[in-house]
Parts: structure tokens; C-alpha cells; sequence
């Protein structure tokens, strides 16, 4: 559970981040293009991780790939190793596989803000099929989610629940999602983008959105065309230009609903974050075993962020910590390492290499009972600590 101080100082900068959603018109996605990015893509990777694209992942083990004006052979535009294709806007765009078989890959991000109960919001984004492909598909759709979900396969990313059926027996139940936005048609043009956008109301707390096809392959709508190539193994789909709008709101809950918290101000989250005080980013994920950042991290790297900007004197120190599994040598080295990458990220975005300290801490300053899976859970976290304001 976040701490106070988190709680305030997410308050605080949702509403500096998210100022457009103010309006009803202000797009809830960060970086709905795929502008925005740590490094240009170097090639098509079978068993990659997506972890360039600012605030875009996978959720599964299926390898959702990034392209740029900007890349090598394989993943510039328009022309790359899986197909021909202008960006809808700008320079960049992703493609996942939706497939003929059960292989899926999928894109997921974390919305600027939650969605709210019974308002209504509007969800669109684009999609031109790979002229290498083998088929279409018309079963594309949009999942919003109050959890992040994910699994380790390459397979449909399904809901699973755990049921105990006595003390040395259970069993594992999936079931498909529904998304709340669905293509309704087939989804064939390989020259243009095609949009895919619906309406729906929301039931509250949704904060994730993934994209991809939810439908086994019977269940897929696939079709065959003429004019594909059939080069590559299954359906490939370029993505682009991604939007959640807020289109309507019940009177009674219409402050609250685009309004992250009037009533903070700058004053008052910066009295609260007094020197000396410590704050824990549970929600900064790294690659295992490693300190690679994964941008599963960015909405919380982006409120640390706001935060130096917002006060230009701050120094802060970023602690990094592990449980009790493991070398307490190794861990010390991975928890400093971790820690350093996150000072890395805040540097490369313009911030003062002076104003950071970053230290590792192993396993020496445990916040929960490392005897439980849970326990575990917490004291793998980055803290950062207020040094001067």
C-alpha cells in the first residue's frame, strides 16, 4: 500500500500531467503515437522485450515491435523487415502479431489518470495490415483493466483464477477476456490505416489498456485475400495513434471525474515531502535479475520527474533494495545498479546529475516479513529520500 506522501505527491502531479483532462476532449493516453522514445530500434527480435517506447510494453512473452525514421533496416518506416508502411503521424509506430494460430502479441499501457464510474469515454486507435501476412482478422479490440494483467506465454492473454480444492489440490481456471471496444469489420487494408474506436461506460478504478486480439483463432473472423503475400506466418498489424477521451459525465461526479485533486497545491506537497523524508516507488519494475528499467515504470518515473522539475533546488537520493533471497554481495551490487538506472533515466530527461545521489542496500533494510512471497513483494522496491528542497 502507498505510503501518504506517495498518495499526495501522485495526487499533486496526475493533475500537472493529466491539466488537459481538465476538458473532456484531453486524450488520457501517454505518448498515444509512439513519438517519444529512449533509443531508436535495432532489429526484429523473435523473443524480444519491448522497453524503448516511453510508457508502452508487453504483457506477454509475444514480441511487439517498435519502428522509426529514425532506426536501422529492420524497424525503420516505411519500408522494414515486415512490411510497408507510412506512420499515420510522425515518425513511429508498433505492429503485434494477431495471427491466424493462438499466437498473440499484445501492447499495453498505464492511463495519465483512472477512468470513473459511469462516465463514458470514447476509445479509438489505427491499424494497416501487413501486406506480408497471410490473413486478416476483425476481432482487434481494446481491454481496459483496473489491474495490470499479464502472463509469461506467447499465447491469447486470458483471465485466470486460482481455486483451492482441498490442502495439496488446485486448480487453475482461464477464461477469455472481453474488451470493451471491438473492430467491427474485417480489419484488410494493407495501404491506409483503418480505425477501430467504440464507446463505453466505464465501471470505475480501469487505469490499464491493452491492445491486441482476445479471440481464439476459430473465434478470429480471419480472412484470405489475394493480394497478400503470405510471407510472414500469420496476421501482422502495424498500430498508431492511440486515444481514451472522456465524453460524458453524470452531473453529480462531473468535478470529480476530470479533476485529479483541486484542492493540492504546489505549496502543500512540497511542505508535506520535507527534507529528510522517504518515499517508495512500488511500481518501478526492472527486467529479473537485472537493472534494465521496464516501461511498465514510466508513470511513476514520470511523477518523480514532475517533481524535480517542479522544484528546481531539490536533491534527492534514490535507494535501491532487495529481499533477503540470494547473496547478500550480488544483491547489494543489483540493488546499486538498479538504483543507478533510475538516476540514469532521470538524467537522460534533463535533470541535473548533481541534484542525484543513488545508493544500494541489498537486503539491509527489510519494510515487511521476508517470510512471505508478499512480504518479499515490498522490500524489492526504489525509494527516493528528500536530501534539500
Amino acid at each position: 500500500m502507498r505510503s501518504i506522501l506517495l498518495y499526495t505527491l501522485m495526487m499533486l502531479l496526475v493533475a500537472d500531467l493529466c491539466a488537459q483532462c481538465d476538458s473532456l476532449s484531453a486524450n488520457l493516453v501517454f505518448n498515444p503515437s509512439f513519438e517519444e522514445h529512449l533509443e531508436c530500434p535495432r532489429k526484429i527480435d523473435a523473443k524480444g522485450v519491448l522497453t524503448i517506447v516511453e510508457a508502452w510494453y508487453q504483457p506477454t512473452a509475444g514480441s511487439a515491435d517498435y519502428f522509426n525514421r529514425c532506426a536501422t533496416r529492420d524497424c525503420t518506416v516505411p519500408q522494414n523487415k515486415l512490411g510497408h508502411q507510412q506512420p499515420r503521424t510522425g515518425d513511429a509506430y508498433c505492429g503485434i502479431y494477431c495471427s491466424k494460430d493462438n499466437y498473440r502479441e499484445y501492447l499495453q499501457t498505464q492511463l495519465c489518470e483512472p477512468l470513473q464510474p459511469s462516465c463514458r469515454y470514447r476509445v479509438s486507435f489505427h491499424v494497416a495490415l501487413s501486406e506480408n501476412s497471410t490473413v486478416a482478422v476483425s476481432s482487434i479490440g481494446a481491454l481496459f483493466t483496473s489491474e495490470r494483467v499479464a502472463d509469461s506465454g506467447r499465447g491469447m492473454l486470458m483471465h485466470k483464477s486460482h481455486n483451492s480444492l482441498g490442502s495439496l489440490v488446485s486448480q487453475t481456471i482461464a477464461t477469455p477476456f472481453i474488451p470493451q471496444v471491438v473492430a467491427d469489420r474485417v480489419l484488410s487494408d494493407t495501404s491506409g490505416w483503418m480505425e477501430i474506436s467504440g464507446e463505453f461506460t466505464a465501471s470505475g478504478g480501469e487505469e490499464f489498456l491493452t491492445i491486441g486480439n482476445f479471440n481464439d483463432a476459430a473465434h478470429s473472423g480471419i480472412a484470405e485475400y489475394d493480394w497478400l503475400t503470405q510471407i510472414l506466418t500469420g496476421s501482422y498489424y502495424y498500430i498508431d495513434d492511440v486515444s481514451v477521451l472522456l465524453i460524458s459525465s453524470p452531473e453529480k461526479n462531473q468535478n470529480s471525474a476530470v479533476q485529479a485533486s483541486p484542492s493540492l497545491s504546489t505549496n502543500q506537497a512540497t511542505t508535506t515531502l520535507s527534507v529528510g523524508a522517504t518515499v517508495v516507488l512500488h511500481d518501478i519494475y526492472f527486467q529479473f535479475d537485472r537493472s534494465t528499467i521496464l516501461q511498465q515504470s514510466y508513470k511513476e518515473l514520470t511523477y518523480i520527474l514532475s517533481l524535480l522539475r517542479d522544484n528546481p533546488r531539490m536533491r534527492i537520493e534514490i535507494g535501491g533494495h532487495t529481499d533477503n533471497q540470494g547473496n547478500a554481495s550480488y544483491n547489494m551490487k543489483l540493488s546499486e545498479s538498479r538504483a543507478k538506472a533510475v538516476a540514469e533515466y532521470l538524467t537522460a530527461k534533463g535533470i541535473d546529475p548533481k541534484r542525484l545521489q543513488y545508493r544500494g542496500y541489498g537486503k539491509t533494510r527489510p519494510i515487511a516479513d521476508n517470510t512471505t512471497e508478499e512480504g518479499q513483494a515490498k522490500n524489492r522496491r526504489v525509494e527516493i529520500k528528500i536530501l534539500s528542497k
